[in-house]
């Protein structure tokens, strides 16, 4: 955790050195302390704004998607199977397009009413109280093909709002500012809470529902607790970010492979790990974009996809 913790420090130093115009980790260093220092307003206005959100979204993507496989018991699970994302991502763009909504203080709304609908549609298809992993990963798949073919549909009707739309949708840190940061961060936290304080249930859950019973868990609940807690993290992420998918996924199976199934070491580690790959990405992006760049959702999506296609054949192969 040591380890994990520096690697994050030294990504969010790399964060606000890099860019269109490259700073030393001096001079990165310097215009983070320093008032008077000639880098203070390109890393004070522009990149600690975006660092930030960064990892606040980094974190929240890394424990819902570690929450989401424990909850459905797949590892190939994403923060989206639910649907969850997708609702979001309707509302926000419906708010853009019908209703004129510009700004993260504007989305955030719109983005929490579509991820907590979703969440309540997907738990009474699921089967409510008797949902299973299983009913509530198809629930979920099904609302967001519908989600996602609505978006496609309001996006090429409203050529208005089409460029800014499409900028959200691929999801992206470059337009962070501090108001986006500070209205993201107490949802996140709050989410971040709820995920962490179901790790021992979810370990319980793990084992089905009539050993999680006997154990003194109560299953019900704590699908109920999993899904606000994976709103909460999605909904803030999403309305800040746009829909970046593949965080959620990659994360939770590296941490897995260094601390076992175990939820009170994933979850930590999820949180500290998932913003150095969203960050990473971001850096990533900037770097290779000179003198634009990539947005993170693309990077995510190309270093994301590959590795989907590896876990799924190794998944196969291990079931032959």
């Amino acid at each position: 955790m040591l380890a994990a913790t520096l690697v994050l420090l030294l990504v969010a130093l790399l964060s606000l050195a890099l860019g269109a115009r490259p700073l030393s980790l001096g001079e990165a260093w310097s215009g983070l302390l320093d008032s008077g220092s000639a880098s203070y307003p390109v890393v004070h206005e522009m990149r600690l704004p975006r660092t930030f959100l960064g990892l606040l979204a980094g974190a929240a993507l890394g424990l819902a998607g570690g929450v989401m496989q424990a909850l459905t018991r797949n590892p190939l699970a994403d923060p989206g199977l639910l649907g969850i994302n997708a609702g979001a991502a309707a509302a926000v763009v419906t708010a853009i397009s019908f209703f004129g909504v510009a700004g993260y203080t504007g989305y955030i709304g719109f983005a929490f009413l579509g991820a907590a609908a979703v969440s309540v549609l997907v738990y009474a298809v699921g089967g409510g109280r008797g949902a299973t992993p299983a009913r509530l990963a198809l629930a979920g798949t099904a609302l967001n093909a519908a989600l996602i073919s609505y978006v496609s549909a309001v996006q090429l009707l409203d050529t208005a709002s089409l460029d800014r739309m499409r900028f959200w949708m691929v999801g992206s840190l470059a337009r962070a500012q501090d108001a986006t940061v500070l209205s993201a961060l107490p949802f996140i936290a709050v989410g971040a809470l709820v995920a962490l304080a179901l790790a021992r249930p979810l370990n319980a859950l793990a084992l089905g529902d009539d050993a999680a019973r006997a154990l003194g868990s109560r299953p019900a609940r704590t699908r109920a607790a999993a899904i606000v807690a994976i709103t909460l993290l999605c909904g803030a992420a999403t309305a800040a970010c746009g829909p970046i998918v593949f965080v959620g996924l990659m994360v939770p199976h590296m941490v897995r492979a260094l601390t076992g199934p175990d939820q009170r070491w994933m979850l930590p580690y999820c949180a500290v790990l998932a913003p150095v790959l969203l960050l990473g990405a971001d850096i990533l992006g900037r770097i290779l974009g000179r003198p634009g760049e990539l947005q993170v959702g693309i990077v995510t999506v190309v270093l994301g996809g590959p590795l989907f296609l590896y876990f799924v054949r190794k998944r196969r192969v291990a079931h032959a």
